[in-house]
């Protein structure tokens, strides 16, 4: 199986961060194929960030799509998921849908930490929007600045530990997940310093997406994922433009 790991954003270090920590969970014979956004931010924190991370994230499932059996949007917020869905045929899996739905299985209501404040709002929609805020505590986020993208985890990791143990005693969460695509990998460093389970962003997805591609779903032809009809385009690029015209099938 080749699993595509889409990072919707530029950071490489990031995306090979989280090609690490879910290449080491992967079933044998499981490849993890790593791609990065050519333009836009080193990471997505607000819904305009968000639009254009999803635009980007389905050019680069365009490109990408007929050389893989799944893929995973590796942005917790799950940018340009839902249309992803509707307009490829192999199975995408959203890093904060992955992460949410694991924990659902771990305990009533789950907690989801992060390492900047203005991800905050943005996280609750993406939960909203997967109707799974009330399986959800709370989210809480740092407010103090981070040096370098890439290493936050382990620069704030005490820090995030502390927000975590927080969020257990006062919101009653059951689960925990470290939200963020520099965050993957804490679950597991700090696992035996939190009281419940802790699930990895990365690892979920993996097995999600792995449990997706060995259930062999077929492509929807009705219903509100089904392929959208063609349509004439202007200026995308080549292989999206191909896509949504069907001229790649």
């Amino acid at each position: 199986m080749k699993l595509l790991l889409l990072n919707p954003n530029t950071s490489a270090a990031v995306t090979q961060l989280m090609i690490d920590v879910g290449q080491r969970a992967a079933a044998p014979g499981t490849e993890l194929v790593p791609c990065t956004a050519t333009r836009g931010v080193p990471y997505i924190a607000t819904r305009t960030e968000a639009q254009i991370g999803g635009a980007i994230a389905l050019e680069m499932l365009a490109e990408q799509h007929m050389k893989v059996d799944a893929a995973i949007i590796a942005a917790f917020g799950d940018p340009g998921l839902f249309a992803a869905r509707e307009t490829f045929d192999i199975p995408v899996v959203g890093m904060a849908e992955a992460a949410m739905l694991t924990a659902c299985m771990a305990g009533r209501r789950f907690a989801i930490v992060t390492f900047a404040q203005a991800l905050g709002p943005w996280y609750e929609e993406c939960v909203r929007a997967h109707g799974l805020w009330e399986r959800c505590a709370g989210i809480r986020t740092l407010d103090t600045p981070f040096k370098a993208i890439s290493e936050v985890g382990t620069e704030k990791e005490d820090l995030l530990v502390e927000l975590a143990q927080r969020a257990i005693a006062d919101d009653e969460a059951d689960v925990l997940i470290f939200a963020g695509a520099p965050l993957s990998g804490l679950a597991e460093r700090v696992a035996d310093r939190i009281p419940v389970p802790v699930v990895d962003q990365v690892i979920a997805s993996v097995k999600q997406a792995e449990a997706l591609h060995a259930l062999r779903l077929r492509k929807a032809s009705a219903g509100t994922y089904r392929r959208p009809s063609a349509k004439p385009t202007i200026g995308l690029p080549g292989a999206l433009a191909a896509r949504l015209e069907h001229r790649d099938s």
